[in-house]
């Protein structure tokens, strides 16, 4: 067995779409619509999903934003250099929510970034990966 997929429901396919491709430098790799059941998906990731878990989002028409509730935590992404890539998102106009640095009580280096619908993203740098709190 093996993860395949994360689902987030969007607000605005587009602009997220935009976000995971052009600030996290996902690839879209398929996309598709169900116009009986009013809804789009489009699979995102770094690699080919037959390989690799993706992300899809969904979106449902005509519904522009969701209650994330408090069940909710983060998506992770490994980045070889993590404070690059913060400064890198936040030139692109993303919203780092928590600057890189080390984790509380460890010294894994992390970030977060908010998506366009308010999801968080952890960011850990490479070497610190699979590694716990270090």
């Amino acid at each position: 067995m093996r993860l395949l997929h994360t689902m987030l429901r969007v607000g605005d396919l587009q602009k997220s779409i935009d976000f995971y491709t052009s600030i996290l430098e996902m690839k879209l790799l398929r996309q598709s619509e169900n116009e009986q059941y009013e809804y789009t998906l489009a699979f995102l990731g770094y690699g080919d999903e037959t390989e690799t878990t993706v992300l899809e989002l969904t979106y449902n028409w005509g519904t522009s934003e969701y209650d994330l509730g408090n069940s909710y935590g983060h998506i992770a992404i490994e980045t070889d250099d993590i404070y690059a890539t913060c400064e890198k998102i936040k030139a692109m106009g993303g919203e780092i929510t928590r600057d890189a640095g080390p984790v509380k009580g460890g010294t894994t280096v992390i970030a977060f970034v908010k998506d366009p619908d308010g999801y968080m993203i952890e960011l850990i740098n490479k070497k610190d990966a699979g590694q716990g709190l270090g």
